[in-house]
């Protein structure tokens, strides 16, 4: 069997005691990484080091080597906070007028690519499978290959690949689709995802697409295909139900006391539709007071990218959004909407959304949103709560069961809200079953065999100077 190496920004070293509060991708990765034996190679998280990219600190736990480098405090602002999140990020989110394109940062973009691939070769055996994760490393295997590199290279986009027109506003377009294709096998997260990367080959790059999704411009070629990510839903029942017996989901079951409870699970980012979807709960409140003093809303929202300039904005804009409306709609025993600015283990957060009569995940982009896929899971199913999502976040298209709502239709969704809170039982049964079932059936660990099928079923790469 041939050994596995993930690529990704940050490597999830799992500490004693802490694996239970990995994410559901880690888990994943680390499952079948303990299965074959592997690398994990990544960024620190440390910055200070003299070179671009410092050499890989190596550390054993079983069968899987983690390798970690730091980075030039330097070369973070330019690949980091500059072209990854201030320009592919808000970019491949259709936020154009958040994107601060540079040359400068474009070209520390490729230097730790280059780095990385410098640093990671002499880790790598003949045989190894490659899997490389986001948008980070978009670059990563052209010059794996350019160094020599003869193992199959497969790629996971895990944000939404942008329509063509808005692809190209980016002045560099041609040379990321150009090093995509270098891999292997690209995998996208949605069949609108695939779609659109076939329409910018054909429309834009003068390529062929196959029936088989093989696609060839630039001189390049590679299977692109939609694997969208899934989540242990098992496990998420499982850690659900457990926690409902703990403290913090007592005390929030206590101070909710018999009201129906909305909640909202995001990062704070400007693509999650965190201001509209406080305009929609307003919207609820103002046009059917009924429901004042009968619902509360709890919206989590950790802190992310804190130092760049743009995620002070919205996190400022979110919380005076939050003072006004409960300065307008609190009465002196209820606080409509209770703002969390911090993050939950997740044991906790997963009994938060089985305590919770509504899921509202409302991203104004979003390239899957696991958040959605897990409330469900979450949800007892003798009575399960109303999910509310995003016509725009990967999951609708597999959560039919979902009320899917456009988040920029405030009105809209604060109308949804309204339906889901009167949903009759037996309606929210029939929806979250099949919900379910597609969850069981199209998990977190069929997505990663697919795709890795898909890698290793792939042909050999190219000799050198193809």
């Amino acid at each position: 069997m041939s050994r596995l190496v993930v690529v990704s920004n940050r490597v999830q070293i799992p500490r004693r005691g802490a694996e239970a509060n990995l994410g559901g991708l880690a888990v994943a990765m680390l499952d079948t990484l303990r299965e074959s034996g592997g690398l994990w190679f990544g960024w620190s998280g440390e910055t200070g080091h003299e070179e671009d990219v410092g050499d890989p600190e190596l550390q054993q736990a079983g069968p899987i080597t983690f390798a970690t480098a730091d980075l030039s405090a330097r070369i973070y602002e330019e690949y980091y906070a500059g072209f990854a999140n201030s320009v592919i990020w808000p970019l491949f989110h259709y936020r154009l007028d958040l994107t601060d394109f540079s040359r400068r940062d474009m070209a520390g973009y490729e230097r730790v690519n280059a780095g990385f691939a410098r640093r990671l070769l002499p880790l790598l055996r003949h045989d190894d499978l490659v899997w490389v994760h986001d948008y980070h490393f978009i670059p990563l295997c052209r010059y794996l290959r350019q160094a020599g590199a003869r193992q199959r290279v497969g790629f996971f986009l895990h944000i939404p690949w942008p329509a063509t027109q808005v692809l190209l506003a980016l002045p560099n377009h041609r040379s990321l689709v150009r090093a995509l294709l270098s891999y292997d096998v690209v995998g996208l997260q949605t069949v609108s995802d695939r779609d659109s990367f076939y329409d910018y080959v054909r429309h834009e790059a003068g390529g062929s697409v196959d029936e088989d999704g093989r696609v060839a411009a630039y001189g390049e070629s590679a299977l692109v295909q939609s694997f969208p990510i899934g989540i242990d839903a098992a496990q998420v029942a499982r850690a659900a139900a457990g926690a409902a017996r703990s403290a913090h989901v007592g005390r929030l079951r206590a101070s909710v006391r018999r009201r129906k409870l909305i909640i909202g699970v995001d990062r704070l980012d400007y693509t999650k539709g965190l201001l509209e979807r406080i305009g929609a709960y307003e919207h609820l409140l103002r046009h059917y007071p009924e429901y004042r003093g009968k619902v509360v809303f709890l919206q989590i929202a950790p802190p992310s990218r804190a130092e760049m300039a743009k995620y002070q904005s919205i996190r400022h804009q979110v919380q005076d959004a939050a003072g006004e409306l409960n300065g307008r709609y609190a009465e002196f025993d209820w606080t409509p909407f209770r703002y969390l600015n911090r993050g939950f283990n997740r044991s906790t957060l997963m009994g938060f959304l089985r305590q919770s009569q509504i899921g509202l995940i409302t991203p104004l982009r979003d390239g899957m949103n696991l958040v959605a896929k897990e409330f469900v899971a979450a949800q007892p199913r003798h009575d399960p709560g109303v999910l509310v999502l995003s016509r725009f976040a990967g999951a609708a298209a597999e959560l039919e069961g979902a009320l899917i709502v456009n988040p920029y239709d405030i009105e809209g969704v604060g109308d949804a809200l309204r339906r889901g809170l009167d949903m009759p039982l037996g309606e929210r049964k029939e929806r979250w079953r099949h919900m379910a079932a597609r969850l069981r059936r199209w998990d977190v660990h069929a997505w990663r065999r697919a795709f890795l099928k898909a890698l290793s079923d792939a042909p050999p790469p190219a000799p050198a100077g193809r």
